[in-house]
């Protein structure tokens, strides 16, 4: 699948994928799906807006993904409207997991965006702003790993690789950003009096004014 493109959906909200994923499993009704999703500890790893499910469940209806699969009554609760996934639902569910899973996306991270634009702070700056934010991942990654206790005790493994994921990249993270605090500190990163001397006189070294007359060898292209 080597160059493969993920392909222009109508649905581009993740939330109507895992419901699609629920439905797939058995019929429920909008508040039966997010009580689901808090009990297998998916906001986790999904940007869940509960009171947006109801939208979501139309929309899906509203492109033939979903449809109403009867009617649940209990005792004097107001009755509940069911929801099954059809067939074309299924086939879109397949392909666009399968899409996920296989084709890189272009995400365009802000931390990215932050570290490609950092030369405007000073460098001692950097290394603090480094620090702060390493010891605020450490704190997310302890609470991951007691995340990943809990669920680890309660649901088998296979329900719980996303959360494994997470922890790993937070300590991938960790562990750049302490090697790269280290060079600001030590100030053997290349490039750092010219990153200095920016900041102490105040105009742009030659150096990189240089660099804007150069043709760079591109980075390889994202694509969505």
């Amino acid at each position: 699948m080597v160059g493969a493109v993920a392909k222009r959906r109508k649905l581009g909200n993740p939330l109507a994928l895992t419901v699609m994923v629920l439905l797939a499993e058995r019929s429920m009704h909008p508040y039966e799906i997010a009580q689901t999703l808090r009990r297998r500890g998916k906001e986790h790893s999904v940007k869940i807006n509960f009171g947006s499910l109801y939208t979501v469940v139309q929309n899906l209806e509203k492109h033939g993904y979903v449809e109403v699969a009867g009617v649940q009554r209990q005792g004097n609760r107001p009755e509940r409207t069911l929801y099954g996934i059809t067939e074309a639902g299924r086939a879109e569910m397949l392909d666009w997991l399968s899409d996920l899973l296989a084709v890189p996306a272009a995400e365009y991270p802000v931390f990215e965006t932050a570290l490609s634009l950092l030369p405007v702070l000073p460098p001692q700056d950097v290394a603090e702003l480094m620090e702060t934010r390493g010891a605020a991942l450490a704190i997310q990654a302890a609470a991951l790993r007691g995340v990943l206790g809990q669920l680890g005790e309660k649901l088998p493994r296979v329900f719980v690789v996303e959360t494994e994921y997470q922890l790993h990249m937070i300590d991938a993270q960790l562990e750049w950003i302490n090697s790269f605090r280290t060079e600001l500190t030590e100030e053997t990163i290349s490039g750092i009096e010219e990153w200095k001397s920016f900041h102490e006189t105040g105009e742009v070294p030659q150096d990189w004014q240089d660099l804007d007359e150069q043709e760079i060898v591109p980075a390889p292209e994202r694509k969505a």
